[in-house]
């Protein structure tokens, strides 16, 4: 059974813009169903980014994400210190050494994310758009291709999964 890890970004984007709750219900019960069967998981960094608001996308979180959908990322250690170490290794080019602090801070989890889909050998499911020249932000698919990790958009995840909305 294909499995996928979830960026914060996936819920944040669907919740704000792509498919409010309150007009595309359906997304949020196929996303708890996904959740329910096992297809998707996300990590605890992506919770604690989600729930530094108290609002309806974390209440539904709490409400229908099973207790172990959040995994735990330091499971991932030795892989994020390899994350760190190619982030470190752009000093140089494109990013800015802000930048690369970004992504690098360990209460972040874009550097994790990569790091777990790399343990577990899991697609990544982010909505950003790869932008190798970026000197502002490192983008989670720029990340993932030299660490040897899958990034997918969350439109091709329902596709492979053969799921509809």
């Amino acid at each position: 059974m294909p499995l996928y890890l979830l960026d914060t970004n996936f819920f944040i984007e669907s919740y704000r813009s792509g498919f409010p709750m309150d007009v595309v219900l359906s997304f949020w019960n196929k996303l708890a169903a996904l959740a329910a069967e096992g297809k998707v998981v996300s990590l605890d960094k992506v919770k604690e980014e989600i729930y530094r608001n108290d609002d309806e996308l974390k209440a539904w979180c709490e409400a229908n994400l099973p207790t172990d959908f959040f995994k735990d990322s330091t499971s991932a250690i030795a892989e994020y210190a390899s994350v760190v170490t190619w982030a470190n290794s752009k000093k140089d080019h494109p990013y800015t050494q802000p930048a690369l602090d970004v992504f690098m801070d360990a209460e972040e989890a874009d550097a994790w994310l990569v790091a777990y889909a790399k343990q577990q050998n899991l697609p990544l499911v982010t909505n950003e758009i790869s932008a190798p020249e970026s000197k502002k932000s490192v983008k989670i698919p720029d990340a993932c291709l030299p660490i040897g990790v899958r990034c997918v958009r969350p439109m091709d995840m329902f596709r492979e999964l053969k799921e509809t909305i």
